[in-house]
């Protein structure tokens, strides 16, 4: 066997340190134990502070929007209602101009006045609209008359109750509304 020559160049000891993988990477003094320990305790305590409040914000938001769920579950019921309600009505005032005295119409009476009861109690109120300014927002026009006496866009007349459950439209009234001049049409020529 041959023995090392003097001219080899000794693979670890020969070569400059700067020429080494690890002389370019930056050396970093190692962190006090105790203070790497308290940032990842602060770390995991700040990201559980996190999650607490998002579960918390998580529950308020379930909560709120079961107790709107609840409030607004019988919507479609009520809106199917609504034309029975009118067409009951209307037999009712039929009823009423034949004889306010028949048990019929004191029958019929009865149940009217039950199924308001029952619309009240699930928290649907009329929206008043007789005498007051038009609302596009709760009422449908479906015509005009000219009343000269009154302010232009007034509701004279209710020709189909509207509803609102709670604070939410359930049916906009249809009303006539009155107007100062007639509306002016087009003529084709």
């Amino acid at each position: 066997m041959t023995e090392p020559s003097d001219t080899q160049p000794h693979p670890n000891t020969d070569t400059p340190a700067a020429e080494t993988p690890d002389a370019m990477v930056e050396v970093v003094a190692p962190l006090d134990p105790l203070e790497a320990a308290l940032a990842e305790v602060a770390q995991w305590k700040d990201m559980a502070y996190r999650n607490a409040a998002e579960l918390d914000n998580f529950r308020k938001r379930a909560v709120r929007e079961a107790q709107e769920a609840r409030a607004y579950s019988n919507a479609d019921l009520l809106r199917a209602l609504f034309p029975i309600l009118d067409n009951f009505e209307m037999g009712l005032e039929a009823a009423r101009v034949e004889s306010e005295k028949s048990m019929i119409f004191m029958g019929m009476n009865m149940v009217q006045r039950q199924i308001t009861d029952f619309i009240r109690e699930m928290g649907v109120t009329e929206i008043e609209a007789l005498g007051k300014p038009f609302d596009p927002n709760l009422h449908e026009a479906i015509t005009q008359e000219i009343q000269a006496d009154l302010p232009e866009g007034t509701v004279l007349k209710v020709s189909r109750r509207g509803y609102k459950l709670k604070d939410r439209l359930l049916r906009a009234a249809s009303v006539i509304v009155s107007a100062h001049e007639p509306m002016a049409t087009s003529q084709v020529a």
